[in-house]
């Protein structure tokens, strides 16, 4: 086992990450973790980096097999994608001076309450019924684009799935539609983070263009996936994920 190259470990997990990624966010919390066991001596910033590198690739890819599949309408996605951008682009400023342990009681209380409310509402995200219209709907997708933007950028993890999460439980949309605005909107956050790290140098060009490659086929495959089983699989996996997540969480912080 340790005669393998970590860069193909690095790869597998890409792959997986941008698979989860691509269904219902959150692969982050997969490839996040992965980078830091597999380059121990990386800085923070260069494994937040490197992991934004490799992320856009596989958000990118996401996006346009959902966008060619679903058609989702771009007049509330765009300018959230926009506003995500800037965001992230401002969170990734401040990533660079914070400990990333402190954030991970607040992933873990999110993705608690994210999970909870999605499985008592068993009917949430079956179909789309928009909570909202017109401007103000747009306003709160920019909103929550924002400010999940900021989190994306100095931290990472989860922001998939809570803009899953927020197009569903916010913004009335149905699982399958949520994920692709939820893409388009995921590489924004990417681009506006990297356009922070890369002029920097913190990004590992040539373990993330393994991962890139990797992320980018996962990223296609779950779209895929996501559109041929419908909203119903990508409900039950957004299930599986952040109870996975928050038994992993709740492990780190018990053992740490």
């Amino acid at each position: 086992m340790s005669e393998v190259p970590s860069e193909v470990w690095l790869g597998l997990a890409a792959v997986l990450a941008g698979w989860i990624d691509a269904v219902v966010g959150g692969g982050g919390l997969i490839q996040l973790p992965a980078l830091l066991l597999g380059v121990p001596g990386a800085s923070p910033a260069q494994v937040l980096a490197t992991n934004k590198f490799a992320s856009v690739w596989g958000t990118g890819s996401s996006a346009l097999t959902y966008y060619r599949r679903i058609k989702p309408d771009l007049r509330t996605a765009l300018p959230m994608a926009v506003v995500a951008f800037v965001g992230s682009a401002g969170g990734a400023i401040i990533g660079l001076h914070i400990p990333k342990s402190a954030f991970n009681p607040i992933i873990l209380v999110m993705l608690v309450l994210v999970g909870t409310y999605t499985l008592l509402r068993p009917d949430l995200g079956s179909v789309t019924a928009l909570r909202h219209s017109g401007a103000r709907h747009t306003a709160l997708a920019m909103l929550t684009g924002f400010l999940l933007g900021v989190y994306d950028g100095a931290l990472g993890p989860g922001t998939g799935s809570f803009l899953v999460f927020a197009h569903v439980g916010l913004l009335g949309y149905a699982f399958l539609e949520a994920s692709a605005k939820a893409k388009i909107a995921n590489v924004a956050t990417n681009l506006g983070a990297l356009a922070v790290f890369a002029p920097g140098g913190h990004v590992l060009w040539h373990l993330g263009a393994i991962m890139a490659v990797c992320n980018l086929v996962g990223g296609y495959l779950g779209a895929r996936t996501a559109v041929a089983r419908g909203s119903g699989f990508v409900r039950s996996v957004f299930v599986v994920v952040v109870s996975a997540f928050v038994i992993r969480l709740t492990w780190q912080l018990l053992t740490s």
